[in-house]
């Protein structure tokens, strides 16, 4: 048994007392009670948001949000597969503080030594607009993104001790294993959505599985630190009432490796196949600028192949996660849409004949 608090109903006000008066965000004052609620879309991690009662005048914070593992087991199995659990919280520990991404501030954080359970006690960002790939978004938050993946990946730029982090590490096998199991995803995939999927894109979905040990195997030395699941569902807008534009969440994909990664992803499956076509090169111009005022000189023609290969991580993700974690109604709605931008941004700019010319 994990010695903290694994579920919402297990935090008490004490736990939240001491964990608040450790990270110095309360000097003045006592819990008397918590009341909570449950609080995202996550599949892979849930959380809570706690409104805390205190005994007498105080200069703690009203609410604070949780996240913890998630309680469907196929999902725990999933994360604890990648050491998912592990990542967030030596993150949110090790590298935030090195980075100008805007993230959530951590009051405690405890991870078993299994990497099984963990828990993750934050500022509550809200009053917020939480982002939602379904609906998309609208220019200026698109543009907000970029700039906060430009904060993730310029600080950490070619630094070793970042990079090269073993907390972070995949397991020396992983790609083959991810290789072996994608044909597995891939037909689960075909079965459950060929008739919701447009057969053109089933298509490249069929043409990145016989290309697996290509994609999943490839080795190319990192350039920084890459969010990995960068799309509008992990992000928040209008942070604190509008007081800030926007706060990056759910950081158990992160990992070292092309920059390219997270803007396919994001101009692919993040942010709608509408949106991308009509400010695509807007954005990529947005994030090579913001690079360079950041110290890293970058153009568009340079990370022009990259960022077509990047385009095809949202779709390997939406295909192996409808695999192998919980599946919910919104889950399928977000997988699809996930594979759609993915699939209509490869089809335009052959994401597949970019990856083959670098095998």
């Amino acid at each position: 048994m994990a010695e903290f608090p694994t579920r919402p109903d297990e935090i008490t006000p004490a736990w939240v007392e001491e964990a608040l008066r450790a990270s110095g965000a309360l000097t003045r004052g006592k819990i008397a009670a918590l009341t909570w609620q449950a609080i995202g879309t996550g599949q892979v991690g849930d959380s809570a948001r706690f409104t805390i009662t205190y005994a007498s005048e105080s200069d703690g914070p009203q609410t604070v949000a949780a996240k913890f593992t998630a309680a469907d087991a196929t999902s725990r199995a999933t994360a604890a597969m990648f050491g998912l659990y592990r990542k967030e919280v030596m993150f949110y520990g090790a590298a935030a503080p090195l980075l100008d991404v805007r993230v959530p501030q951590v009051f405690a954080s405890h991870l078993s030594k299994d990497g099984e359970e963990f828990i993750l006690l934050f500022e509550d960002l809200g009053p917020a607009r939480g982002g939602n790939q379904l609906d998309s978004c609208g220019i200026a938050d698109a543009r907000h993104a970029i700039r906060q993946a430009a904060a993730t990946h310029a600080p950490s730029w070619g630094r070793t001790e970042i990079i090269e982090a073993e907390w972070h590490k995949p397991p020396p096998d992983i790609g083959v294993r991810i290789a072996a199991l994608y044909p597995q995803a891939q037909a689960v995939w075909r079965e459950r959505y060929a008739e919701a999927l447009e057969s053109q894109y089933m298509q490249i979905c069929e043409l990145l599985a016989e290309c697996g040990a290509i994609w999943f195997e490839r080795n190319q030395p990192p350039q920084c630190l890459v969010h990995g699941d960068f799309r509008l569902d992990n992000m928040l807008f209008d942070i604190r009432g509008g007081a800030e534009p926007i706060a990056i969440l759910d950081w158990q994909t992160v990992t070292a490796g092309n920059a390219m990664t997270d803007i396919g992803y994001f101009l692919g499956c993040g942010i709608g196949d509408g949106l991308r076509r009509g400010h695509e090169n807007e954005l990529l111009d947005l994030y090579c600028e913001d690079m360079t005022a950041r110290g890293v000189p970058l153009t568009r023609d340079a990370i022009w192949d990259d960022y077509r290969i990047g385009a095809l991580h949202g779709l390997s993700t939406a295909v192996f996660s409808a695999a192998f974690v919980e599946r919910t109604e919104r889950g399928d709605a977000n997988f699809l849409s996930m594979a759609r931008g993915a699939c209509a941004l490869a089809l335009e700019h052959d994401s597949i004949g970019a990856l083959k010319e670098r095998a």
